[in-house]
């Protein structure tokens, strides 16, 4: 029997102690895996699939059988799981606040971490992949947008602005809608996926679709590999200090937004005299909308 060398003498968390009582079970590429859990449980909340599983040098696939096999529904499960036990559960909220901060310190600390986010975020941006994807856009004859939960909105604001500038934009947020729709782009039409985390499985289902009828792909997801990355031939990234493995994603939600506004205002100029048309006759339809 192959001895457990998986755990180092520490404080053992609920995690740790799964792993030890089924570690002898497990294949080789799952008991790195599981080491690796062991031995590294803070920095695992902030990795993606991915990159842990190129940490342990084995697939996504070995990665979500470990999990499993130590009674998670998968990866996600397990990070969740992991960060109730390390992290204080204020953090969910917000990563810099306090129970005892006033409304307007909240704004404060809010309005820093937005700051903050886009200044990362205009620091790691690939100036050609911004290029590549604004050009995609402009060419377009059809555009998909697919967002779910926290980035629907994301998503229903990119339609709202790129059909603004004239173009064929529509945003999909039921999972369903985006993989029918995925399936009757052409080449040339592009598909957007948003996703903080770069794990939604059905955003990056829908992308896969889209690729795969020859549309051109574009994600809009946090810095660094994930599974959405790996469909995506123009990879748009956000960089943000906040957790991965939070639901709700703030800071990050307003740079996707100012890059959605970017890739809307170039478009707009290199069709300048179609955009001011566009908007004078949208204005003329939507002035009985207002008093």
């Amino acid at each position: 029997m192959r001895k457990n060398t998986a755990v180092a003498k520490k404080t053992e968390t609920a995690t740790v102690l799964k792993i030890r009582a089924v570690y002898n079970s497990l294949g080789d590429a799952e008991q790195r895996v599981a080491k690796y859990i062991c031995e590294n449980e803070e920095e695992i909340i902030y990795l993606s699939v991915t990159e842990l599983a190129e940490r342990c040098q084995s697939s996504e696939a070995t990665v979500i059988r470990a999990c499993r096999k130590l009674g998670y529904s998968g990866y996600q499960d397990l990070k969740i799981n992991v960060a109730r036990e390390l992290v204080n559960p204020i953090a969910k909220i917000h990563e810099e606040a306090n129970l005892d901060d006033s409304c307007y310190q909240v704004l404060n600390k809010i309005f820093n971490s937005i700051a903050q986010t886009l200044q990362y975020t205009s620091k790691v941006i690939d100036q050609q992949e911004l290029e590549k994807a604004a050009q995609a856009i402009l060419g377009a004859p059809k555009i998909d947008v697919y967002g779910l939960g926290n980035s629907a909105s994301v998503a229903k604001d990119a339609e709202h602005k790129f059909l603004r500038a004239g173009k064929n934009c529509v945003a999909y947020t039921d999972s369903h809608a985006q993989v029918i729709s995925a399936s009757f782009l052409k080449p040339g039409d592009v598909a957007i996926g948003i996703s903080h985390s770069g794990s939604s499985r059905d955003i990056v289902d829908a992308l896969e679709v889209a690729r795969e009828r020859g549309a051109t792909t574009i994600c809009l997801t946090n810095y660094g590999k994930s599974p959405i990355t790996k469909v995506a031939d123009i990879k748009l990234f956000t960089a943000s200090q906040e957790t991965r493995y939070r639901i709700v994603a703030l800071a990050s939600r307003i740079a996707q937004l100012g890059i959605i506004d970017t890739l809307y205002t170039y478009v707009a100029l290199r069709n300048h005299e179609a955009a001011v048309e566009g908007m004078n006759q949208m204005e003329s339809a939507l002035k009985n909308k207002k008093y």
